[in-house]
């Protein structure tokens, strides 16, 4: 089965007043989910939405935060979410880093005490529609072990990066593990494998078992240099004054607080080269790089493929209707006027 988009957002922002979230937070809520599901991120989707419900339900996530700023320059700040939903944190956060930006040329926003704000690339394409260079990265609760360990350690801190030009866009979004950990909680809900080469299970034999990755260790990508890159981004992430390494809570489970931090960078292209110079010259080696071959895809593509495939409908699977069918039923929703 499928639910129309609209639909979902629908589905989403009734759900959430019901939390008391206000209107306009549970309206920016709905648009992360399904920005996700329409680009084909299932595992940050409406899968994910019972997460969210569950941390509101237990008040490990604030429906009505105060955010605020802690700490600020003329380009940066320290942004306090209050435990509020980390989709909303996350755009006041980035809507403060393109301002400052506009002014100062690039900007630096993190946040403290918010929550999983689902897939890192809507903020980026936030300042890349705003003719920037958006850069987001967040650390998450242990689950991939250090090249060469068999402990959990390091989260699976995503980094997207995203800007455009007047013909191409470039909007990267990717997790520094070898398979996201919301792939794993999506494969076991639907009780398939995951793919070889992802995971190890509590003994550091490989798995293709979810319950056993999730119990062991997911693998970095690229072995040593994903590693790497995932260690410099737990650190960044937390500049703003967040946990790190094993400290890290409540990104995947919502009966814990959460405790990562999120970091939005903005670039203006117009204090260097200038705004059209740097939008000609994207295009010009995205040209370039599409000379290489008929196969050759840069990324953000297969995303907006993927929406145009989704727009009429977003895939629901059995396991899934029902889980939303539970939501619905304890606000007293009839999950038939969505689906």
């Amino acid at each position: 089965m499928k639910i129309k988009p609209e639909k979902a957002k629908q589905l989403i922002v009734d759900v959430l007043k019901k939390y008391n979230v206000p209107e306009k937070d549970a309206k920016i809520v709905a648009d992360v989910i399904v920005e996700a599901d329409l680009k084909g991120f299932t595992s940050h989707g409406i899968g994910r939405f019972a997460q969210y419900v569950e941390g509101l339900k237990l008040k490990n996530i604030n429906p009505n935060p105060n955010i605020r700023i802690v700490k600020e320059s003329p380009a940066t700040a320290v942004i306090d979410g209050d435990l509020g939903l980390g989709q909303v944190v996350g755009d006041y956060a980035m809507d403060i880093a393109i301002e400052k930006a506009k002014k100062m040329g690039i900007s630096c926003v993190s946040t403290i005490n918010s929550n999983h704000f689902g897939i890192a690339g809507y903020y980026t394409e936030k300042a890349m529609n705003e003719d920037m260079i958006g850069i987001v990265m967040t650390n998450t609760e242990p689950a991939m072990a250090p090249f060469g360990g068999k402990k959990k350690i390091l989260g699976t801190n995503p980094i997207a990066i995203a800007f455009k030009g007047n013909k191409y866009k470039f909007s990267l979004d990717m997790a520094t593990s070898s398979i996201a950990r919301g792939k794993i909680l999506e494969a076991l809900r639907k009780k398939t494998k995951i793919p070889e080469g992802c995971a190890v299970d509590k003994d550091g034999n490989p798995t293709t078992d979810p319950k056993e990755a999730l119990e062991g260790c997911i693998l970095p990508f690229g072995g040593p240099k994903g590693y790497a890159l995932a260690l410099a981004i737990e650190m960044l992430s937390a500049i703003g004054g967040a946990e790190v390494g094993s400290k890290v809570r409540g990104t995947a489970n919502p009966k814990e607080r959460c405790t990562k931090g999120d970091l939005f960078i903005v670039i203006n292209p117009d204090f260097f080269m200038g705004k059209e110079e740097f939008k000609k010259k994207v295009d010009e080696l995205m040209e370039e790089v599409k000379s290489a071959g008929e196969n050759v895809l840069i990324p953000g593509e297969i995303e907006e493929r993927n929406k145009e495939k989704n727009k009429d409908g977003i895939p629901i699977d059995e396991s899934l209707y029902n889980i939303l069918k539970n939501i619905c039923d304890e606000v007293g929703l009839d999950i038939n006027n969505y689906i």
